[in-house]
């Protein structure tokens, strides 16, 4: 079985859709990795995340907001021959999304952001009270490089 690259934008667009959570993965000034499961909303080539308005995630972005967000999607396992172990590979699709965190103040893109997110999980529109739109800090990717795979494919 083989891995092949994905360059088509709607199949890396649709790879992103399919998944429940993304991985953020930031490092902090000794350079130590921390990676986050999130939600997330996905338009036009940009992330929107949300979290509280503190934690350890947020003041590593802080000091340096280079974020690589991952997603994975399929996840079956396949095999050429059932009694050899180096014939089983995972049948699974990802995309590697990197970029710079900016964290969004702004009142209406905040609703915005968040609009994104529910309708990326729900495909339907939300109202967001002003304390809950306040309260929540809002994450923003523009992605500056995007990479993607399908893994285990036949030859």
């Amino acid at each position: 079985m083989k891995t092949i690259w994905i360059n088509d934008e709607k199949e890396i667009e649709k790879i992103i859709l399919e998944c429940p959570i993304c991985f953020v993965g930031v490092a902090d000034e000794k350079g130590i990795p921390y990676v986050l499961p999130m939600n997330f909303g996905y338009e036009n080539g940009e992330i929107f995340l949300h979290s509280a308005q503190d934690g350890l995630m947020v003041n590593i972005l802080k000091q340096n907001n280079n974020a690589c967000i991952t997603f994975c999607s399929g996840s079956k396992i396949k095999y050429q021959h059932a009694e050899m172990a180096c014939s089983y590979r995972m049948d699974s699709k990802s995309v590697v999304c990197q970029g710079k965190i900016v964290f969004e103040d702004d009142f209406e893109e905040k609703t915005r952001a968040l609009d994104i997110i529910m309708r990326t999980y729900s495909g339907k529109k939300f109202k967001c009270g002003a304390p809950s739109v306040r309260n929540v800090k809002i994450w923003r990717m523009k992605i500056e490089k995007m990479t993607a795979k399908a893994f285990g494919q036949p030859h």
